[in-house]
């Protein structure tokens, strides 16, 4: 038998939370968990804390099994923006957070980031 979803409910108000509640949420797989990634995400250039957050909640099977498109994952999306801060704890954190998925993973990630190496990825975000 299927364990029924979680309601989704109205979006709850990320941009007014912490660090460590959106880190919970997504760990908890909440139903806006992707939301919560992406306000994390958002704040990676001027907050180391929410840049080492998200490296290691890339690392979550949940996330790198929840495709947003195509082959690119939540946790991708984490790596990409990441890397796209271009501070250097951001990118040492993405560095990290890249070498901890499995070998086929890392080399499907560059194929898709157009790159030989992790380290010469330079991606922007709109």
């Amino acid at each position: 038998m299927n364990t029924p979803l979680p309601s989704r409910g109205p979006a709850p108000p990320v941009e007014q939370m912490s660090n460590a509640e959106l880190a919970r949420m997504v760990e908890a797989e909440h139903p806006y968990r992707g939301k919560a990634l992406f306000e994390l995400s958002d704040r990676i250039a001027a907050d180391d804390d929410a840049a080492t957050k998200v490296a290691m909640l890339s690392r979550l099977r949940s996330l790198r099994d929840a495709r947003l498109f195509d082959r690119v994952s939540l946790a991708w999306s984490g790596i990409i923006a990441l890397l796209a801060a271009e501070t250097t704890h951001a990118r040492a954190a993405a560095y990290e957070a890249f070498y901890a998925l499995g070998q086929a993973e890392q080399q499907d990630m560059l194929d898709y980031l157009e790159v030989p190496t992790i380290e010469e990825a330079h991606p922007r975000i709109a």
